[in-house]
């Protein structure tokens, strides 16, 4: 049955898998290996934080009685397991929050499953040599390419059809990375893929009140891991797993995949410089809706209590991904919700990790200005493709009769409408303010920001690795 049909795009796995085996530091456009170094602050700052939380914790409790030979740090708490249960706890921290970076064609967010996979396997080499910081970017890099085209091909139909990117396409983010670092053959490359990919999981209904979002995260990095160190010993997996005609999985997870985007421009057209970062502490989709609400009430002078009304216009994605009903489930549902969203700009003029506090989840003036929102697909924003799938068009309405409308095609932290370097370092030092001390803050920044250049990245390591300290 498998041989039915033609594949999708012959042999698009092994390309894959050629490719970033083969890659080297100095294949890597220097634009890209700062994009990298970006990826990794803002990711370890996930990382630390989402340590905090008790989602993480529970996963980290259950690691840690599994009594695992201890080679990786669990980040922030000053405890190590395999790099397995290593990745699955600290894949989890990155995506606790809302605030990993994000690649928007492919709806997945490297950053939180390749910094992890890299520093354990890095972490577990130190035991043995040096590992250097071109090692840890290279392996990123493979990561972040592999990963984010496979996402790409599967289109936004994997979304509608249900299954979460990050927990399925992510397994691929994962598996690069680790093979990358691994210095497998392009053979056992391509079958670590094959593995990854038939057991990426992950369901997007978790995203209205369940912890497990965040662990579909954690769950893709140890599925990466694993299917690297299998591929390592010669166990084998799908060899056209991505293109496969029955049963692959593209052919398996969606209903309209585009195939040529597995390789289109490989090793030419960079898909890391496609990666932006996250200034709220939310789904990327309604950010535009956020900054357009924040940016007219502070052009007139308007509090929450001024506006009558406000309408939303959204592509059909960002409508289905996130104008549902609030009704006050978790945390994980406010943060995916567009709603709570505009109702904390409004109040607080911020969505940061304060606003997403459980005591905030039904304060009586957040609920009284969500019932103020609407929100539509709007034909024209549609029209336009998944390129304009994070576009929003605001009217708010005041109460003294004003109306003041705005378009907000690129959402701020886009790769069309960038953070500049000094707006990540803020968000790195504000997100771990509150558990990291100062000196560490300034040490991690300062190693980061010259990733490159280390032969050694033990004592970068060591950092992310130190029990927090509640500030």
């Amino acid at each position: 049955m498998s041989d039915a049909k033609p594949p999708l795009l012959e042999h698009a796995t092994r390309d894959l898998a050629t490719f970033a085996a083969n890659l080297k530091y100095a294949d890597i456009p220097p634009e890209a290996v700062q994009r990298i170094k970006s990826c990794v602050l803002d990711s370890l700052g996930c990382c630390l934080f989402g340590a905090t939380l008790p989602w993480t914790r529970k996963v980290a409790d259950m690691a840690k009685a599994e009594g695992a030979r201890p080679v990786a740090s669990l980040m922030g708490m000053g405890a190590k397991s395999s790099v397995a249960l290593a990745v699955l706890v600290n894949g989890t921290a990155g995506h606790a929050f809302e605030l990993d970076d994000i690649h928007k064609e492919s709806i997945l967010h490297p950053g939180s499953l390749a910094t992890p996979v890299a520093f354990a396997l890095a972490e577990q080499f130190s035991a043995e040599r040096k590992v250097s910081g071109a090692e840890v970017i290279t392996a990123m890099a493979a990561g972040y390419e592999v990963g984010t085209r496979v996402g790409n091909a599967a289109t936004m139909s994997l979304f509608f059809r249900g299954f979460h990117p990050q927990g399925t396409s992510g397994a691929f983010v994962a598996a690069a990375t680790a093979a990358r670092a691994l210095g497998l053959d392009a053979g056992r490359f391509q079958h670590a893929l094959g593995i990854a990919g038939s057991q990426g999981a992950g369901l997007m209904a978790a995203q209205e009140g369940a912890m497990v979002k965040r662990f579909h995260c954690g769950r893709a990095a140890q599925t990466g891991v694993y299917a690297a160190q299998l591929a390592q010993n010669d166990f084998t997996g799908i060899p056209d797993v991505v293109e496969a005609s029955y049963g692959g999985f593209l052919s398996s997870l969606s209903d309209k995949p585009n195939p040529r985007r597995i390789t289109e421009g490989l090793g030419k057209t960079w898909e890391t410089l496609a990666v932006g970062y996250k200034p709220h502490a939310s789904v990327t989709s309604i950010h535009t809706s956020l900054d357009g609400l924040a940016g007219l009430m502070r052009e007139h002078s308007l509090s929450a209590d001024d506006i009558e009304s406000l309408e939303i216009g959204l592509s059909r994605m960002t409508h289905v991904h996130c104008a549902w009903e609030y009704k006050a489930q978790s945390v994980t549902a406010a943060q995916m919700n567009l709603y709570y969203g505009l109702a904390v700009i409004a109040i607080d003029g911020v969505a940061f990790t304060d606003q997403y506090r459980e005591d905030r989840l039904r304060d009586p003036r957040i609920l009284d200005f969500i019932r103020r929102v609407s929100a539509h697909i709007d034909e024209e924003i549609e029209a336009k493709g998944p390129p304009a799938r994070h576009a929003a068009r605001i009217r708010l309405v005041t109460r003294d009769g004003r109306t003041f409308d705005r378009m907000i095609p690129d959402r701020r932290g886009s790769p069309e409408n960038p953070l500049r370097p000094e707006d990540l370092e803020y968000k790195f030092r504000h997100v771990t303010a509150s558990c990291v001390p100062p000196a560490t803050i300034d040490r991690i920044v300062k190693l980061v920001g010259s990733l490159e250049l280390l032969d050694d990245v033990s004592e970068l390591l060591t950092l992310a690795a130190a029990p927090l300290v509640l500030i």
